[in-house]
């Protein structure tokens, strides 16, 4: 039932991506065009601000797993009921603490922003702020009932959840843009949504999980050992903040809305891109969690990392090398010529993250060791690095300045420090993970030369014939990946359910 929850979990994660973004194909377009180049900007710069809140979390949340793995393996339900009621009025105090932060942050807004935003826009801000800030504060205990389902690896009905409101919430928002409610509307709306799911996941916990809370002897002793684990965790909150939400707020100071607009629609794409690698890592936690805690065994924890990152790395591949052949004509014409700097910004923000995201389960391993303290320190001085080069070269360039001072700060921590520590003391086996990952060259040179092709004398800029290369180039692709890249693993986990699908139909047929 466990690997059929994970099974199940990995394809609906995929299923709902894929659905996330053909939905956004064509709702972005309109949203985009209804708010403006200013509003969509405004909102970015306002949510990178608010984002700032989640820091109060303290990295408690990535806890949660490491310390319910450790009763469950001992069957001690008492402790996990402890745990749960312990976890949710921290979180409730930090949801509280979140609320009065907040109220600080709206009455010195126009400090914030500087002085690039108009009056109209300060007092849209203003709004977008609180309802960001309220939906801030709810996700803090909401995000006890998410984790005890994680526990129990109930991805079904976690995907599916998530499934609903992407659906949802275009049919939704884009009603209340068209009545001229603009950002402030689709806050709105999109918190409200999301009570939905935190009210969801909590009825699930009691009805089908039988969750239980002890809120008698608060363990202080455990908490200490809660945060003494949690605190480079919480660097590394702070870092990822520096990392992908300074830029905005610099480039907010420095340019203004629409100059964030533009780099915050790159963000969004590197978003995408960033989600498609934790779909798959974020499955395997508890497992990576069960190794550590029964066997400790680095050849079985190494060999699952190369997995999972082989994997990784065949999906985020064909989406790194289509956006550097088809990135400009794709956002040309899905979300305007206003938009078409967002282009370098965007593959100068995904190409060298793509290191870290096929080897984010190490991330996980670290955690699951108690050995994650130097990652977050060695990332706190390379984020500060970051908006030291980001400020000047922002002021110099824009958004792609601030863009290369996330790039080079990258490249540096994950491409070479953290490969190191992989090796040299988390026990990973780092040269056997890259000869692996280098046996996709020769796999990568067939749909490389024909997309560099494609590039040179086809106009892609045709929406026809920017369709009909898309699809030449990910049938190139896939084949070359099949015949040339992928191990016998990875054909069996596509083989199987395409085996399994044409076996149903034929069976189906058969009855007709």
């Amino acid at each position: 039932m466990r690997i059929n929850q994970l099974k199940a979990g990995v394809a609906l994660s995929y299923s709902s991506m894929i659905l996330g973004y053909a939905i956004a194909i064509l709702y972005t377009p309109i949203m985009l065009r209804l708010l403006g180049q200013s509003e969509y900007g405004l909102y970015n710069l306002v949510s990178s601000v608010v984002s700032y809140l989640g820091l109060l979390s303290f990295g408690f949340g990535s806890a949660y797993m490491r310390y319910y793995s450790r009763y469950k393996v001992k069957n001690e339900n008492k402790n996990i009921a402890k745990l749960n009621g312990m976890f949710l009025i921290v979180f409730l105090v930090i949801g509280s603490v979140a609320i009065l932060a907040g109220i600080v942050l709206v009455l010195n807004i126009g400090f914030i922003l500087g002085g690039k935003l108009s009056v109209s826009e300060l007092s849209s801000a203003k709004i977008l702020m609180l309802v960001l800030i309220f939906n801030m504060a709810l996700s803090f205990p909401a995000s006890v009932f998410d984790s005890y389902i994680t526990a129990h690896e109930k991805y079904i009905f976690q995907k599916i959840l998530q499934m609903i409101k992407i659906i949802l919430s275009p049919f939704v928002i884009l009603p209340v843009l068209f009545m001229g409610y603009k950002s402030v509307g689709m806050v709105v709306v999109t918190t409200a949504l999301s009570i939905i799911i935190y009210l969801a996941n909590a009825i699930f916990c009691f009805k089908k999980l039988n969750i239980k809370f002890s809120f008698y002897q608060f363990d202080f002793i455990l908490m200490k050992e809660i945060s003494s684990f949690t605190f480079y965790i919480f660097l590394n909150m702070i870092i990822d903040q520096i990392n992908w939400n300074i830029d905005k707020f610099v480039i907010g100071r420095f340019w203004g809305t629409i100059a964030v607009a533009i780099y915050g629609l790159a963000a969004q794409l590197n978003t995408y891109y960033l989600s498609l690698s934790t779909v798959l890592s974020s499955v395997f936690i508890p497992r990576v969690n069960r190794i550590v805690l029964e066997k400790n065994d680095d050849n079985e924890l190494t060999e699952l990392f190369t997995r999972v990152g082989r994997v990784q790395f065949i999906v985020l591949l064909l989406i790194c090398s289509g956006l550097i052949f088809f990135g400009q004509p794709f956002i040309n014409m899905w979300a305007g010529t206003d938009y078409k700097e967002s282009f370098p910004i965007a593959m100068v923000l995904i190409v060298p993250v793509t290191i870290p995201l096929i080897q984010n389960l190490g991330i996980e391993i670290q955690r699951a060791k108690n050995m994650h303290q130097f990652r977050s320190i060695v990332y706190f001085f390379i984020a500060l690095g970051n908006i030291f080069l980001s400020i000047p070269l922002c002021k110099l360039y824009g958004g792609i300045g601030s863009a290369l001072g996330t790039a080079i700060s990258l490249l540096i921590g994950n491409g070479l420090i953290m490969n190191l520590y992989y090796h040299k003391k988390v026990g990973l086996n780092m040269k056997y993970f890259w000869s692996q990952i280098l046996k996709f060259v020769p796999a990568l040179l067939p749909p490389m030369a024909i997309g560099f092709l494609m590039y040179l004398f086809v106009d892609l800029f045709s929406l026809k014939k920017f369709l009909v290369c898309g699809v030449v180039y990910i049938v190139v692709y896939s084949v070359s990946m099949w015949f040339l890249g992928m191990n016998q693993y990875e054909k069996y986990l596509i083989g199987k359910p395409i085996t399994k699908l044409f076996l149903k139909l034929k069976l189906y047929k058969i009855a007709d």
